[in-house]
């Protein structure tokens, strides 16, 4: 059965990640049955990445402050987990699902595919979102 999205949902969600006035800084979008809908929600990192589960797969929004005391930057990222237990078939399927997932999320500055808890880590992904922005204008702090 082909994978749907439920986009009016999902872009709900996007968009409560995006807003400057909420506290939402991510969100997840799993599967329901053959139907990709918009999951939880949260303003700890630390509690997306308890979402990521050995057994599921998933999309995640996520929202991320960078820079330094002179310029803070809001940069936000595309995850794709997929699980170490996911079957082969599961991860086939997610390359295509994510398509769906990219009509709705449409900005971000770098997209991640992961499966490895380690990537998942806050410092990893601030530092490749600095790479994704270009300049680096904090370089003299290293």
């Amino acid at each position: 059965m082909a994978t749907k999205i439920d986009k009016e949902a999902c872009r709900e969600a996007y968009n409560l990640v995006r807003d400057d006035g909420t506290d939402i800084t991510w969100v997840t979008f799993k599967y329901d049955g053959s139907t990709i809908v918009p999951g939880d929600q949260g303003t700890d990192y630390e509690e997306f990445i308890r979402e990521c589960k050995d057994d599921i797969r998933l999309f995640g929004f996520v929202r991320f402050t960078t820079g330094d005391a002179m310029s803070k930057r809001v940069k936000f990222a595309l995850i794709t987990w997929i699980g170490e237990n996911v079957s082969g078939l599961q991860r086939a399927k997610t390359g295509t699902d994510k398509t769906l997932v990219k009509e709705v999320v449409q900005n971000f500055a770098k997209e991640f595919v992961i499966s490895d808890h380690k990537e998942l880590e806050e410092e990893y992904i601030k530092n490749e979102l600095k790479k994704a922005g270009g300049a680096n204008y904090d370089a003299q702090n290293e």
